[in-house]
Order: C-alpha cells, then structure tokens, then sequence
C-alpha cells in the first residue's frame, strides 16, 4: 500500500501543478482603483487587451473610484486570492499610507505587487482660456493673486499630487488644492476654468493639449517628450527637482499563489517589449518596462521613502 502511495504521489503533484498552471480558468476582473478617462484607466485598457490575447481569457477592467485609489485596492485585498480578481494601480497604490490617516487596510502588507509595467511623467496644464499663456506668465500671476491659480488633483499621493507638492513647495506660495475621484473630473473641471492648474500623467493631459483645449506648461522629464516636444521640462522652466514620475504596475492579494505571478509575469515579459505596443504607449508619452520580485519589492521601498521625505518638506498632513 505505501509503495503505491509513493508511486502515485509523482502523478498527484503534477496534477496539482497542472491546476495550479491553468489560470485564469475564467476572466479576471482587473480593478482600477479610479474613474474612467484617466492614465490608470487608459493603460490598464490597453495591458487588458494584450493580456486577453496572450493567455485566452477575458480581462475586464472594473473602475471602483474613492478615497485615492483606497476602495479599489481595499476590494482586492479583501477579496479572493485565486488570481481572478487583480489591482492595476499607479505609483500612488505603494504610499497610501502616507497621505491617508486611515486606508482601511496596509497597501504595504496587504496587497502582493507582482509586476511594474510602465512609468510616464507628469505633466503641467493650466486652461486655455486664462489670460496668462506659458510658464512664466503662469508663475508670475500665481504669485500674485494665489486664489485664482488653485490646484487639481486625481488622487492624494499620486504623481501628480507629489508633483503639484514640490511645485508649491518651490514656488513659495501656498496655492489651494483640490482633490478629485480620478484625473476625469479634474480635468473637466480644469477645462471648464473651475481650477487653474493641474499636474497629471502625460496619458492623460496629451489629449486636451493637442486638441487645443488646455496648454502644457511643462514636463517632469530629463529631455522633453517626444508625444508633447513643444513643452519645455521642469528644469527649462526653472523648477529643477520637480522631476516625478508616474508608474503602473498589478498588485494581487498578499495570499496570491505563485504559480499565477509566475504565469502573469510570463506573459508580460512576452507582451512589454512587442515593438507595436512600445509605439503605441510611446505616442502617449509612456515607457513599458517590467520589473518583478526582489528588484519590485526595492523599488517599491525606495518610492516610500522619496515621498515621505517630500511630503515631510511640504508639511503635509495625511487626511
């Protein structure tokens, strides 16, 4: 009888691998944590498509907008851990902590990061209509009259909130700021002249800026941007260190088995450097990449510890 067991035990681990290496068995739902229409929505849309090819299930993309991205990383912390249910999130996922008293749950201890897909820079819009054109008419008024030059932001703790941070920060002159559910109805209201300025991915603010909607200030990169050449970067325009980034990146529950990281990871290291995709996100100012495991985990603590220390200098107080 324990020969036999012995025997079969081969033939029952590799059918236990085999179960384990056949997901997703049905579509995952990925989560974006914020309303649609912005960057995080736009390139989980784009990843869920490339994603829904490479591994023959559907990937639905399910917005579940507030608290800055909290809801939707709190649902997929709390939901099931069988790698059906998955979070696509920027930057801001890694340092909620650091800008919400209480998240409901440690986006740190919590959430399992998987891959790191892509990173853009910010970029600086302030409405068409205003009087002021360009960045330096832009400073000079801000300074002047403060209430007038308010501040958009999509989320507390993303990108462009850092950014908008050290832009104050810099300018010596406390703007007000505004936080929004999402990029969308910031953007709208930007466009309608409810706010002055707003700091966002390049994903979403190239749109309006070549539509002639809004103008583009300028860019958080080290050379300008090729989707956006005409924008000088934070340097030329004489803020120099306002130099933040944007990245995207999956998180599963902490609880997420290993064969469906590995299985996610396959994929994307098969996806991320297909010429087509790169120009495609190019065109939108984003740059693919894929970083996973022990240089993610690093990543991700570094990315911490930045924004801890500007927050600090900002004097900002989570809410």
């Amino acid at each position: 009888m324990l020969a036999s067991l012995t025997l079969a035990t081969p033939f029952l681990l590799a059918g236990h691998a085999a179960r384990a290496q056949s997901w997703p068995q049905r579509p995952v739902r990925l989560v974006v944590p914020f309303a649609p229409g912005g960057s995080v929505d736009g390139m989980a849309r784009i990843l869920a498509q490339r994603l829904q090819e490479a591994l023959g299930q559907s990937f639905v993309v399910e917005n579940r907008s507030g608290a800055s991205g909290a809801v939707g990383g709190n649902s997929v912390a709390r939901g099931e851990s069988d790698g059906h249910t998955l979070l696509f999130s920027a930057s801001i996922q890694a340092v909620q902590r650091l800008v919400l008293k209480n998240p409901g749950y440690d986006p740190l201890t919590d959430l399992r990061p998987v891959a790191r897909v892509g990173q853009a820079p910010v970029l600086l819009l302030a409405a068409k209509d205003r009087a002021e054109q360009g960045i330096e008419q832009v400073v000079a008024a801000a300074r002047a009259e403060p209430r007038r030059w308010s501040f958009g932001t999509g989320a507390l703790g993303s990108a462009g909130h850092l950014a908008t941070v050290e832009f104050i920060r810099k300018l010596g002159v406390d703007l007000p700021v505004v936080p929004y559910r999402g990029t969308a109805p910031a953007l709208a209201d930007l466009l309608a002249g409810t706010i002055g300025l707003l700091f966002d991915p390049v994903l979403a603010t190239l749109p309006p800026v070549l539509g002639g909607q809004a103008q583009g200030l300028m860019v958080s990169s080290a050379a300008r941007n090729p989707a956006v050449p005409q924008v000088p970067t934070t340097a030329e325009a004489g803020f120099p260190g306002v130099d933040i980034q944007t990245w995207w990146a999956i998180w599963g529950p902490r609880a997420l088995p290993d064969a469906v990281a590995e299985t996610l990871n396959r994929a994307l290291a098969a996806i991320l450097p297909d010429p087509a995709l790169r120009a495609r996100v190019a065109s939108l100012g984003i740059e693919t990449l894929h970083q996973q495991g022990p240089a993610l985990d690093a990543f991700i603590r570094q990315e911490y510890a930045r924004t801890q220390e500007l927050l600090r200098l900002a004097g900002f107080e989570p809410e």
